[in-house]
């Protein structure tokens, strides 16, 4: 690497002790002097430094970061209640994975169908009340579902109507005859569109504003249907089945005078598909799970079809749930442990398990906040849980009235 001081020492070596006794010229001695004092030739390593390194110059003071560090505090680990909030009485409630009997409206009441009565629970003050007791021809009721303004409410039942109540009144507004065979098990709302799905295998689009209200079918299904969800976007319905199939349906396919063709058809599932999620941050993003056989929650891109994740959790799957201020999904399960699970997404790292039922836990809703998360099993209790925390106070944005299903009710006929 240092070619001058490597041909002075060749040079120097080369002269071997039979001629150490030759006499050298002044010249040559005062040459090889000054060349050593040129390049430092008393080093004993080539490699060695001279002198210490320059310290660095510090570009930004260190009370620089340290206000930042200051400015900006690290978010605190929150901490996950593992017992529930509160519990009430949930008897002769049915023990049917199939059903969906529980919902927790935009108004902040939660709608319970216990056999053949619908009663609501306000959470603003805790009190309860009975809206409907339907008689044995007809009970018991099978499914419930709020639409979005929390006034009108859906009830499927056991006949295969479904009728629509204005929960403000306690009245009976109209009842939806003639599209299923049996059952109604399964409900869903976009706008004024009630989507039901019966155990005769069909899902029914119903305009609830309009005298004939059957718009659309969609039918692929070979068994009972155990969930139905619309997308954030309403442009796409997920649908799981007894028959282990999921559907994509698309709007655009829907037809009311032809067999409407599904977008996606995934049979990735070994049991029953009831559990359906769609995620509220990213979309086309939806989360299903399995029944007993499978106990498998997987996530789907129901633009192309694809899986993209699925986690083995060991038990059946009844219900998914996905936190609004958080990346994070709670399943609830069955036997062995009954156990609701907190997944962080994507990574589906456990987060908490929350015990305390006794029967595996069929029922999830969440109050509108997103902060709690109620529960009802087949042990007949109803449990609130703190599951996702408080959510972060937000600046109120002024939001429009929301004109419910039935903006002029007087056009029901």
């Amino acid at each position: 690497m240092d070619f001058d001081f490597a041909h002075y020492m060749l040079t120097k070596r080369g002269k071997g002790k039979e001629n150490q006794s030759d006499v050298r010229s002044q010249s040559k001695e005062a040459y090889l002097k000054l060349l050593a004092e040129t390049f430092n030739m008393n080093r004993s390593r080539i490699l060695a430094f001279k002198n210490k390194p320059p310290t660095p110059v510090k570009l930004i003071p260190d009370e620089f970061y340290s206000s930042v560090h200051q400015s900006k505090p690290s978010k605190p680990v929150r901490r996950i209640p593992q017992t529930p909030e509160r519990t009430l009485d949930a008897p002769n409630i049915i023990d049917d994975f199939c059903l969906n009997l529980m919902d927790w409206g935009s108004s902040n009441v939660l709608a319970l169908a216990l056999q053949n009565t619908v009663y609501l629970w306000d959470a603003s003050n805790g009190s309860a009340s009975e809206l409907v007791t339907v008689d044995d021809e007809n009970g018991p009721v099978t499914s419930v579902s709020w639409a979005a303004d929390g006034q009108y409410i859906a009830i499927g039942l056991n006949s295969s109507d479904v009728q629509l109540w204005d929960s403000t009144t306690n009245r009976l507004l109209r009842t939806l005859r003639g599209g299923h065979q049996s059952r109604v098990g399964s409900l869903d709302w976009k706008n004024h569109i009630l989507t039901t799905g019966g155990m005769d295998g069909q899902i029914i689009n119903n305009d609830v504003r309009v005298h004939s209200h059957i718009v659309a079918t969609f039918r692929g299904h070979r068994q009972e249907v155990c969930g139905l969800k619309w997308s954030t976007s309403g442009q796409q319905l997920a649908s799981g089945g007894n028959d282990n199939l999921l559907y994509i349906w698309d709007r655009s396919m829907a037809s009311m005078h032809s067999r409407s063709q599904w977008l996606h058809r995934l049979e990735d599932h070994t049991a029953a598909v009831k559990a359906l999620a769609w995620c509220p941050f990213q979309r086309n993003l939806l989360a299903s799970g399995g029944g007993g056989s499978d106990s498998c929650i997987k996530f789907w891109n129901t633009h192309t079809g694809a899986c993209l994740n699925s986690v083995d959790t060991g038990s059946q799957v009844c219900a998914l749930l996905w936190n609004k201020n958080e990346r994070e999904l709670l399943s609830s399960h069955g036997f062995m442990q009954n156990q609701m699970t907190l997944w962080m997404y994507p990574s589906m790292v456990k987060i908490a398990e929350l015990t305390g039922h006794t029967s595996r836990v069929l029922f999830m809703a969440q109050s509108p906040d997103g902060r709690t998360v109620a529960t009802a099993a087949g042990d007949e209790t109803l449990k609130f849980w703190n599951a996702f925390g408080t959510p972060e106070v937000k600046k109120a944005s002024p939001k429009a009235e929301h004109p419910g299903p039935f903006p002029h009710i007087r056009r029901i006929r």
